[in-house]
């Protein structure tokens, strides 16, 4: 059973990045709503590395201003929330939960390098759940980079070991502010049936 086209045009179709937004704010039920829908989407090992903080009030988003590119202060301020997306590199150590039927910890000890790999894989897949999510509730979503990953860390991950992906801007976007929609590839351009 395939979703409705409406629901594929406001998912994929017709979302768009926005940068301004409306003064509309998101409620602590659309946040938890958003991870309740997220965290069924697959990862590696059901590794889930994600760690997301959503950046909403204003002291918290004057912590995060000064970590961010001058490009996009205006509307990540502006923004009802900020999801600073990112990946715990000490995920393993919640395998035993996750994967109760194996033992999938042992094959990540000391191995620093898939460790890294995998909790930063899966947690890019897990924030683009989180878009899905958001957009699949109503939200638009503006994602992007621009901002000091080691500040950003300091500031709202203080242990170390949970480390700064991508932020996303979550809320109501105000239509006006989009500009046109930029082209993406046809199928033949960057795909092929092998």
């Amino acid at each position: 059973m395939s979703l409705s086209p409406d629901a594929l045009d406001r998912i994929f179709r017709t979302a768009r990045t926005h940068r301004a937004w409306t003064a509309r704010p998101v409620s602590d039920e659309t946040l938890h709503a958003i991870y309740e829908l997220m965290k069924w989407g697959p990862t590696s090992s059901n590794s889930c590395p994600a760690r997301i903080a959503f950046v909403r009030s204003p002291e918290a988003k004057e912590r995060l201003r000064p970590a961010l590119d001058a490009g996009n202060v205006t509307q990540t301020m502006a923004a009802p929330v900020t999801a600073i997306v990112a990946y715990d590199l000490e995920f393993h150590d919640r395998l035993p939960l996750l994967v109760p039927h194996r033992d999938a910890r042992s094959g990540f000890v000391g191995r620093s390098e898939l460790i890294r790999s995998t909790a930063q894989q899966s947690g890019t897949l897990q924030g683009a759940y989180l878009i899905i999510a958001a957009r699949a509730l109503g939200l638009d979503c503006g994602p992007m980079g621009g901002f000091d990953n080691a500040q950003v860390d300091a500031t709202f991950f203080p242990g170390g070991t949970v480390k700064s992906n991508f932020l996303c801007n979550l809320g109501y976007g105000d239509p006006t502010g989009l500009m046109p929609r930029s082209p993406r590839f046809d199928f033949n351009e960057m795909a092929k049936i092998v």
